[in-house]
């Protein structure tokens, strides 16, 4: 029995052709897998995958299969490079350039690469084992430091008040950053998100996979994400009027209306709706939390917009004019914890001005138009367009490479979405040398 799953778990890995094309899909495996874990933890395999990718390029370099759409990433990369042109802070520009050097190169070796849809679906094989382990682990981890912390402090009490004691703080423990604590929840989130939307379209046919559907939806619960509570629940109104048959449709209507009045008494969203009612008080730092700090930093965002409306402020010095706003505006919260934009499009206007925002924007424009023929795809768009609405995505290496992943597959002609094969044997244009 133990072979037999071993041998499972190795056929989950590329095994086919050149060494340099294993190796540039096994490390790309791994850094997904590792992804959900901590935020370093993927990174080398993502380096290796790069350079085996260039690899892989240089051995294919007599054809390959012109995608238009993928040149707007290498056109955004040159962008932040200009960028540097005009930047005071240059170490920062240049670690910047550095960490966005995936999205010069997987796009162009994704023009080489011959992939089909059954690989390119174990990625998220292995983004979703890798949930999975992440949940085991945190979800471990923060229960020992509970039960921890209720034997430290109801020594010698009766059983209701431990038990009154456990549901007063039991959030403390098991929510957002409490229980994430080597990754942002936000970016936890976004991995559930897209895998649930990888995977809901299939029928459930097993035990075992509506286990790992509840699971998801726990952590999901947990991460305690207003965006990806709003993104979750688009998704579940766009699946419940894609079902034909009438009963179904209506019992998909009752199970969202009943597990909305559970993710909106998530104690950290009803915090949220307290801070909504004081969003002026921006003096008041002690209730001041996340998602009313974005708000200030949107705002901040657009005033430093109408002040560089075309070239931006430089690739290195972006988040430095955002901080002396930030001071001038009196948000001290934003300023005390050197905030960025926490949009992607605002971020990438402040670093490279009115030309890179275009391309962000028609990144996403075409996305949209490729991932528009069905509802289950274009929730898919959704959760990405959406993350970047409140997350500065492409500021980080692993939201960076996971966007130059990701976004230039779903670009493709044939969508990685659908059990269709890619195959890279239409417009084959040979090059040059």
């Amino acid at each position: 029995m133990q072979k037999i799953r071993i041998s499972k778990v190795l056929d989950m890995f590329y095994t086919e052709g050149h060494w340099v094309v294993k190796t540039f899909w096994n490390s790309l495996f791994v850094a997904f897998f590792l992804m959900p874990c901590g935020i370093n933890l993927p990174s080398p395999f993502f380096i290796v995958s790069m350079g085996f990718g260039m690899a892989m390029v240089l051995r294919e370099r007599k054809k390959f299969v012109f995608e238009p759409a993928l040149l707007l990433f290498p056109f955004y990369f040159m962008l932040i490079c200009i960028g540097l042109i005009y930047t005071e802070n240059l170490h920062s520009g240049l670690d910047l350039v550095q960490r966005s050097l995936s999205l010069f190169l997987f796009p162009i070796i994704f023009m080489f690469v011959k992939e089909d849809a059954a690989t390119v679906r174990r990625l998220f094989d292995f983004l979703l084992a890798g949930l999975l382990v992440s949940f085991c682990i945190n979800f471990f981890s923060a229960t020992l430091a509970f039960v921890s912390y209720i034997s430290e402090n109801t020594s010698g009490i009766e059983i209701f008040s431990i038990f009154d004691i456990a549901t007063e703080q039991w959030h403390k423990f098991y929510l957002g950053s409490a229980l994430s604590k080597s990754l942002n929840p936000n970016y936890i989130s976004i991995y559930l998100l897209l895998v649930l939307g990888y995977y809901l379209k299939k029928r459930l046919i097993s035990r075992n996979q509506l286990a790992i559907i509840v699971i998801l939806f726990v952590y999901i619960f947990l991460m305690a994400s207003i965006a990806a509570y709003l993104i979750l629940a688009l998704m579940s109104i766009l699946f419940v009027f894609d079902e034909a048959d009438r009963q179904k449709k209506y019992t998909g209507i009752v199970i969202f209306i009943l597990g909305a009045m559970v993710f909106l008494n998530n104690p950290r969203v009803s915090g949220f709706y307290e801070l909504l009612r004081e969003f002026h008080q921006t003096t008041d730092q002690e209730v001041m939390i996340l998602g009313k700090a974005k708000i200030l930093s949107w705002d901040a965002s657009i005033e430093l917009i109408k002040e560089a409306p075309v070239l931006g402020y430089g690739t290195g010095d972006a988040n430095e004019a955002l901080f002396k706003k930030y001071n001038e505006l009196g948000y001290r919260f934003n300023l005390e914890n050197q905030y960025n934009a926490h949009n992607q499009f605002f971020q990438t206007y402040l670093q490279i001005g009115i030309v890179g925002f275009a391309i962000l924007i028609g990144i996403f424009v075409l996305l949209a138009l490729q991932l528009k023929s069905s509802r289950h795809e274009f929730s898919v768009f959704l959760i990405l367009f959406i993350s970047l609405l409140v997350e500065s995505m492409l500021v980080r290496f692993n939201g960076i490479v996971f966007f130059s992943i990701v976004v230039p597959l779903l670009l493709k002609k044939r969508s990685i979405l659908g059990g269709r094969v890619i195959r890279n044997t239409e417009k084959v244009i040979p090059l040059k040398l």
